[in-house]
């Protein structure tokens, strides 16, 4: 087992420097340009007007964001109104790089009238590495905003069982256990993108997921618009395209 983390340690390593995901120096990406996680959602807005393709699904959407079920047999479950539109996605939730933060967990931030309150929100406000990750372009896709909000901040995971709650969109979603089963042709930009993150910020990665991103990395393999986008994030967020170990 020893031998396997080394050579997957590395393998991570390499994929990494291929496609210039990790920020010089292993740096908070994002301070560099000042983002938030607002100006970085217009940036990924203008950054995908020639590749306009939800994540989950592949969905074809329009430049005000109106998602066209039609293109790849979406149907909502739910929530109609919400699968009209895209949401940016963290693939790796506020809610996991966050929740341990004082701020997440205690009332440390106050509004205006002298109420205390915590979370997401806090957070935002008062921790720079909770920013920059919650702005980092690399962890943000356009996913169906139904999709988004029913995926919450459950973990990645296998479902027993194909149904199809989205139409003919291939993404499964078990409430009772908080799992999301993703496409086949995403699994390995999701293993990735943790990946990046653990690389980036010191996010942990539990040994059971790691073992399942290891072989979704491996059945999914880095393609043409995966290299092009992660060029496209470095460019505007000033990460550096190699990472000298």
């Amino acid at each position: 087992m020893r031998n396997m983390d080394v050579i997957l340690s590395k393998k991570i390593f390499i994929l990494i420097t291929l496609i210039g995901l990790l920020p010089a120096g292993v740096q908070a990406a994002g301070n560099e340009s000042g983002n938030s996680f607002s100006s970085a959602k217009k940036e990924l807005a203008k950054m995908y007007d020639d590749h306009r393709t939800t994540f989950y699904a592949g969905c074809e959407y329009g430049k005000n964001g109106h998602v066209e079920g039609k293109t790849c047999g979406y149907k909502p479950r739910k929530n109609e109104k919400r699968g009209k539109k895209i949401e940016w996605e963290h693939v790796v939730p506020a809610w996991a790089f966050g929740h341990a933060l004082q701020c997440w967990q205690d009332k440390v931030c106050s509004n205006s009238k002298g109420k205390l309150y915590k979370g997401r929100k806090c957070c935002g406000k008062r921790d720079a590495t909770f920013r920059a990750m919650e702005a980092d372009m690399h962890n943000l896709v356009p996913a169906i905003g139904e999709l988004n909000g029913d995926r919450s901040n459950f973990r990645y995971g296998m479902i027993s069982g194909e149904s199809r709650n989205y139409g003919g969109v291939d993404f499964e979603v078990n409430f009772k256990q908080k799992v999301a089963e993703p496409a086949e042709s995403v699994r390995g930009d999701i293993a990735r993108t943790y990946f990046y993150m653990e690389k980036s910020y010191g996010l942990k990665i539990g040994k059971k997921h790691r073992r399942l991103f290891a072989i979704w990395d491996r059945s999914d393999p880095v393609d043409a618009w995966e290299r092009e986008r992660n060029q496209r994030i470095a460019l505007i967020q000033g990460n550096s395209n190699s990472f000298v170990e």
